[in-house]
């Protein structure tokens, strides 16, 4: 295996030290309630970032482009700090990467030389122009045309393109745009420089959450671009292109949704040890903690868990993880949205406030289950390709899955390997019986697909943790087995409903799932619990 890439602790170190001073200096509790208030993109603030006392954008850009050369690992803790500090922020962030990524992945080395340098020197704000209003997750459905332009010997010399693009981040404000168009031989991306002829920016939508980023549509009318400005020079790789960094994209969209879960966990647990009714303090009363706490933080950790493991295989140059990219999306946004909710919950009235910012925090983090593919365009991805992966493999997929887990210790949520055998059940079944056509049997095997797999990364993290992160190794352990747990009855649950409730009775599903014994997985279910929240609160 290639040797994971990875930046040197103390370049790691002094990137976070720079966003903590950021956000102490610049981005304080008033600065951020008065930008999400205003509603306004706050270009000072991002060009200062990009400027050479921060040049933030650095991480994400190679090194012989002049960055950091960083691996998915060391960016995802970067992106999940910076999710921390405030998602409209870390999203004009990622879209710079984002409409980085057609360069990066398919330019001829004279385009990158060019604009991945522009973007490293001169801080170049990006756009990623690719979502239509028609179209929206749907990237196949393009629209917007790019029409060939020859010149009088009859080569082509340029492309007008026309079309409309909708909800781009750092629409109104980029210095340069990827702009994905349908050419004669199939969807391309072209680099624009903000100004041309014929590329007009829309309005900045007032939006729900993230309200300081910048978002808008694109009109594109007779707009001229030099073929030398087709991505790679060759027509009809603009999806390969985007395919290509969806499994990357999707993890960093996922990195924002654990940052965006942690900094409403993080404030739940302070105000519960500040808040006190009937007496004692809401950290000492199970209603607040093993209801509004350690549930959330249990994913939240699983969440972690899958994302370490993804961009450890990310950075050893593994290939085709676009269903890795999707489970990480999936799972992460949906549990960081669950937890943003429930603290509101957490803070009673004064969370419905906007002075104590969590209800901020949940505007926000709603967005991450909508962009880069909603989570049901994702719950599509997921049961689809894994089922193929399943057929394939005549199980082996699930099964070679379940085989290492049975090797790990029994205290790390290794009792989860049955659930993933009842998987390859469920799945046979589901096709012989053509149950595969219904989407909302798709959707449920995704669900238990994806939280079986988040659990997978989970128990074996627990197995080989040593506390070198901000818990114990005891707290690991324990939340493997909790979420494990969840898992085990989700496949339940789910299962009986594909095997029993769908119009066909799947006899060996059944069988399997109720080899399960659900009522013994859950036994020390509340000892888990309570050491959670015991060190939740500490």
């Amino acid at each position: 295996m290639t040797e994971q890439k990875r930046l040197d602790p103390e370049v790691l170190s002094m990137v976070l030290d720079t966003i903590e001073k950021l956000e102490k200096d610049r981005i304080t509790l008033e600065a951020k309630l008065e930008m999400d208030r205003a509603g306004d993109f706050p270009e000072e603030l991002i060009r200062f970032m990009l400027g050479p006392e921060f040049a933030l954008h650095l991480i994400f850009i190679p090194e012989e482009y002049g960055g950091l050369g960083a691996g998915t690992s060391d960016i995802a803790i970067v992106s999940e700090r910076m999710a921390k500090m405030d998602l409209a922020i870390a999203t004009a962030f990622l879209a710079i990467c984002l409409g980085m990524d057609p360069i990066r992945v398919g330019s001829t080395p004279e385009q990158k030389q060019k604009y991945i340098t522009r973007i490293a020197e001169e801080g170049l704000v990006v756009a990623y122009g690719v979502t239509e209003p028609e179209a929206g997750s749907n990237v196949q459905a393009l629209k917007t045309k790019a029409a060939r332009v020859l010149d009088d010997n009859g080569n082509i010399k340029g492309y007008k393109i026309n079309g409309q693009k909708q909800f781009i981040t750092n629409g109104g404000v980029a210095d340069l745009y990827t702009i994905l168009a349908d050419a004669p031989d199939g969807p391309s991306f072209f680099i624009v420089e903000a100004g041309s002829e014929g590329l007009t920016p829309g309005k900045h939508e007032d939006k729900h959450g993230i309200r300081a980023s910048d978002t808008c549509s694109l009109s594109l009318e007779d707009l001229y671009v030099p073929a030398a400005n087709l991505v790679g020079g060759v027509e009809g790789q603009g999806l390969k292109q985007a395919n290509e960094v969806f499994g990357y994209t999707r993890l960093m969209v996922a990195t924002f949704g654990l940052g965006g879960g942690m900094a409403a966990l993080e404030r739940a647990v302070r105000y519960s040890k500040e808040r006190v009714q009937f007496g004692t303090t809401l950290a000492e009363k199970q209603g607040y903690t093993h209801k509004l706490l350690v549930p959330h933080a249990v994913q939240l950790e699983a969440a972690r868990a899958f994302i370490e493991e993804t961009g450890r295989r990310l950075d050893t140059d593994e290939e085709d993880l676009q269903v890795e990219g999707s489970i990480a999306k999936l799972f992460a946004t949906e549990a960081g949205d669950a937890m943003a909710n429930d603290a509101i919950q957490a803070f009673g009235g004064y969370g419905y406030t906007r002075e104590y910012e969590v209800e901020k925090i949940k505007r926000d983090v709603k967005i991450l289950t909508i962009y880069e593919g909603t989570s049901e365009i994702q719950q599509s991805i997921i049961s689809t390709f894994r089922l193929r992966s399943t057929v394939r493999s005549k199980g082996g997929y699930y099964s070679d899955m379940a085989d290492r887990l049975e090797k790990l210790p029994a205290d790390c949520g290794s009792n989860l390997a049955g659930a993933l055998r009842a998987i390859n059940h469920l799945i046979s079944g589901a096709r012989n019986n053509k149950l595969t056509k219904s989407q909302h049997v798709m959707f449920r095997l995704a669900e238990i697909m994806t939280w079986c797999e988040v659990a997978n990364a989970l128990c074996h993290k627990a197995a080989s943790y040593n506390g070198d992160q901000m818990r114990s190794a005891d707290y690991i352990k324990a939340c493997a087995r909790l979420f494990a747990r969840e898992a085990i009855e989700k496949v339940y649950t789910n299962g009986i409903k594909i095997a029993q409730g769908c119009g066909a009775d799947i006899d060996e599903a059944v069988q399997e799932l109720n080899s399960l014994n659900v009522g013994v997985a859950m036994k020390g279910f509340l000892n888990d619990m309570d050491l959670v929240a015991a060190e939740l609160v500490a």
